[in-house]
């Protein structure tokens, strides 16, 4: 049976999707943008504020899940202008520390109400190694 996840600590679906989804003990969680679980603030300035949420919201859902960052299988970016590459690159290092799940990076046009990234995980739960 597929299971989801909703928890308030990061932004609610705006849309017809789950925050995540869980089969067996794989976890996929949904393109998190740049959006204060709190204050419901769309955060529009800077790659680094925005690259950090966004990080914070994917943290939110895999933790309500019964999972964390240590446990990310893969993992896809998008970004808004690849200039701005080096930037999210740092801060994901750091967010993830030794931690190295697989990556794919995709530059694009624009993404929705004028975001610079978007980020979908891909984990499992913890103790299903």
């Amino acid at each position: 049976m597929i299971q989801t996840i909703e928890t308030p600590h990061a932004p609610l679906p705006a849309g017809h999707y789950a925050q995540a989804t869980i089969w067996n003990d794989l976890i996929f969680v949904s393109g998190q943008l740049p959006i204060d679980p709190v204050t419901k603030e769309k955060l529009t300035g800077p790659i680094d504020a925005q690259t950090r949420q966004v990080l914070e919201n994917v943290k939110a859902i895999l933790e309500a899940a019964g999972s964390d960052l240590n446990h990310v299988l893969k993992t896809t970016v998008y970004i808004a202008d690849i200039a701005l590459w080096d930037r999210v690159n740092a801060i994901y290092a750091n967010f993830f520390g030794e931690h190295k799940p697989a990556r794919a990076v995709v530059p694009t046009r624009e993404l929705h109400y004028g975001f610079l990234i978007e980020l979908e995980a891909v984990a499992i739960r913890k103790g299903s190694q």
